[in-house]
């Protein structure tokens, strides 16, 4: 595994390479950030370009180790941001869209994932932001010691998806290969991948776990909750050296027909988005039907893309890991340059 680079480490690292001449600064915070992956037009952003956005401010409430938080942020839209670089998609596979994620990266490695149907305002439609300025006193100013931005979770109970010191944006695909059944009504799903038991279940083993309702559109959904049955069921296979190492994993959703979802696991930890999402089994009081004998509902979606039916497979995976050294310092090398860019355009 690699280490996590601190600012210090990362200079002086560029120093013995050659990538930082001795007596430069290097942006701490960085002087911006990239939007990377699977997108037809990576971008870079300093303060001065954020700016040009379209501006949204926003009053967000947060739980923290230091305590209750609340602050007023002016941002553009973290979707926005995304989408305008173009999100690669498949145009043969319904929804693609929903097998995407983006991960969040700070100058110091911390890491967490936001899925794209979370984002979405078709679906999710979180007003998450790319914040660049912080309203105190009634004075609106950059962020300072969070950088020149920031990424805000507005509804997360603690404030651990607020990416300070943001360096990078970088879209994925979704890491499943998993295919359909050949479609049909489904009677089992598996649990596999980052977890500590990889588990099956059907009708009856659904039936012995602790029973949630959901009420959506009319209807009343009697099921089990996705996330229970991931954290407290099957077990998530987690890294206690990495901070927050949940909010650096997804969970990727498979139907009989191969229609696939993704969740980040922030967005349905408790402690951080909380989305009430469950697996259910009956739907105001009868089986499921040609759904399947389990669903995946997701109550607060705008629309029901991210309603996985017939459901045969949900895989948990891990984020790729924090990128290699070298990587990484030309990354901060790079947005060191868009500083110095930006300073010589001011002077």
């Amino acid at each position: 595994m690699f280490e996590i680079l601190r600012p210090a480490s990362i200079k002086a690292m560029l120093l013995a390479t050659g990538l930082l001449a001795a007596g430069a600064a290097l942006a701490d915070p960085p002087a911006g950030f990239a939007v990377t992956g699977a997108v037809t037009a990576p971008t870079r952003y300093d303060l001065t370009s954020l700016e040009a956005r379209p501006a949204v401010t926003q009053n967000v409430s947060f739980g923290s180790g230091a305590g209750a938080q609340t602050h007023t942020y002016t941002g553009t839209s973290l979707w926005g941001i995304v989408n305008d670089a173009g999100i690669v998609t498949n145009p043969s596979v319904k929804n693609d869209v929903l097998n995407k994620y983006v991960l969040a990266t700070g100058s110091d490695g911390y890491q967490t994932v936001f899925s794209l149907g979370e984002l979405s305002p078709s679906f999710g439609n979180r007003v998450d932001l790319v914040a660049y300025a912080e309203t105190i006193n009634g004075v609106s100013a950059p962020l300072g010691a969070d950088g020149v931005a920031r990424v805000t979770a507005p509804g997360d109970v603690k404030g651990g998806r607020y990416v300070s010191n943001l360096v990078d944006l970088d879209v994925r695909s979704a890491g499943s290969t998993q295919g359909g059944t050949g479609g049909g009504v489904s009677t089992r799903f598996s649990v596999t991948g980052a977890v500590t038991s990889s588990m099956s279940f059907d009708l009856g083993a659904l039936q012995s776990l602790p029973v949630i309702t959901e009420t959506v559109g009319g209807h009343t959904y009697t099921g089990v909750s996705f996330w229970d049955l991931l954290s407290s069921t099957v077990g998530i296979d987690l890294n206690p050296a990495v901070k927050n190492d949940v909010l650096g994993k997804y969970v990727v959703a498979t139907g009989s027909d191969g229609y696939q979802s993704l969740f980040s696991l922030g967005e349905l930890n408790p402690g951080f988005g909380n989305q009430p999402d469950l697996i259910a089994y009956e739907v105001d009081g009868t089986s499921l039907g040609a759904n399947g004998f389990a669903r995946l509902v997701v109550p607060n979606d705008a629309k029901a893309g991210r309603w996985v039916s017939n459901l045969v497979k949900l895989e948990v995976f891990s984020a790729a890991p924090v990128p290699e050294p070298t990587t990484y310092a030309l990354m901060l090398a790079g947005l060191a340059a868009i500083g110095v860019a930006a300073k010589r355009r001011r002077h």
